[in-house]
C-alpha cells in the first residue's frame, strides 16, 4: 500500500524516458497509479507496449492512463516528437522524467572514445534534449516539474566508471543550473541519486554474481535499494508536498557512498 494519496497527481500528465524497464519502468507504474496520465519512451515498441501491459496487470495501476512512443534521446527530434505526442493525447504535459541511461564496466585506459560518448549522448544529452524540448510547453503554462535520474558514482572516484561518473556529474550541474534558469517560470528541476538497486540491468552489469554481498557489506543499511523506493522518492518530488524543493538531488543509497573506501 502506498503511503500517498491514491489520487495525489489527479490531473498531472508525464513523460517517462527511459519507461521500458527498470527504475522507469517503476516510475511510471508509481505515477499512473497515483492518478497522472503517463507517456513512456524509449528506443523499441515492442519493449514498451509490454512494460505498459506488466504496469496494467499490477495491482498498483488504478489511475491514470500509459501510452508508450519510440523516441531515442540523443536524437532531438525524435525526443520532441514524443513531448508533442504526448501533450496531443492528454491535452498538456506538467512532468518530465528523465531516466534513459546506459552504463557498462570499462577501465578508462581502454575505454573507446565511441563508449565514452555515447553513455554521455545518453544520460547528459539526452537529458539535456528532453529538458529542451519540454522547456516551451511549461513555461507558457507557466509551471512544470522535472526530475532527473542521477546516480552516485561521481561523489567519488569510482573505478571501471569514468564514462557514467562524468556523465552524471553532468546531470547534476545541469538539474541545478536549470532550477535557477528556470524557477523564475515555475519550473521545479530536482535529481534522484539512487545507490545500488534490486532488479535492474544496470546492477547486473555493474555488480556481477558474487559482488552483491561485497557491495552489501559496505553500505550502513545492509541492503540494496528496491524499485519503488526510488519511484516514491520522484513522487513526493513531483506532488504538491515538495512545492518549495527545487535544484535538490536526493541521494538514496542507504548512506552507501558516505561509508564507501575506494582503497579497501
Amino acid at each position: 500500500m502506498s503511503v500517498f494519496k491514491a489520487n495525489i497527481l489527479d490531473g498531472q500528465v508525464a513523460l517517462v524516458t527511459g519507461g521500458g524497464s527498470g527504475i522507469g519502468e517503476t516510475i511510471a507504474a508509481t505515477l499512473a497509479a497515483h492518478g497522472a496520465h503517463v507517456g513512456i519512451c524509449g528506443r523499441k515498441q515492442d519493449r514498451l507496449d509490454q512494460a505498459i501491459e506488466r504496469i496494467a496487470q499490477t495491482n498498483n495501476h488504478q489511475g491514470g492512463s500509459l501510452f508508450g512512443i519510440a523516441a531515442d534521446v540523443r536524437d532531438p527530434d525524435a525526443i520532441q516528437k514524443a513531448v508533442d505526442a504526448t501533450i496531443e493525447r492528454f491535452g498538456r504535459l506538467s512532468i518530465l522524467i528523465n531516466s534513459a541511461a546506459g552504463n557498462f564496466l570499462a577501465p578508462a585506459a581502454t575505454l573507446s572514445p565511441n563508449g565514452f560518448g555515447t553513455v554521455v549522448d545518453i544520460d547528459l544529452k539526452g537529458t539535456f534534449n528532453a529538458c529542451k524540448a519540454v522547456f516551451p510547453h511549461f513555461r507558457d503554462q507557466n509551471g512544470g516539474n522535472i526530475v532527473n535520474i542521477s546516480a552516485t558514482l561521481q561523489y567519488l572516484g569510482t573505478q571501471m566508471q569514468i564514462h557514467a561518473s562524468s556523465a552524471k556529474a553532468g546531470v547534476d550541474a545541469l538539474t541545478r543550473t536549470l532550477a535557477v534558469e528556470w524557477g523564475p517560470a515555475n519550473i521545479r528541476v530536482n535529481a534522484v541519486a539512487p545507490g545500488p538497486i534490486d532488479d535492474t540491468a544496470g546492477m547486473a552489469k555493474l555488480a556481477p554474481k558474487g559482488m552483491k554481498d561485497k557491495l552489501t557489506a559496505k553500505i550502513p543499511l545492509k541492503r540494496f535499494g528496491k524499485r519503488q523506493e526510488i519511484a516514491d522518492t520522484v513522487l513526493f518530488l513531483v506532488s504538491p508536498a515538495s512545492s518549495y524543493t527545487s535544484g535538490a538531488i536526493f541521494v538514496v543509497d542507504g548512506a552507501q557512498w558516505l561509508a564507501m573506501n575506494t582503497y579497501v
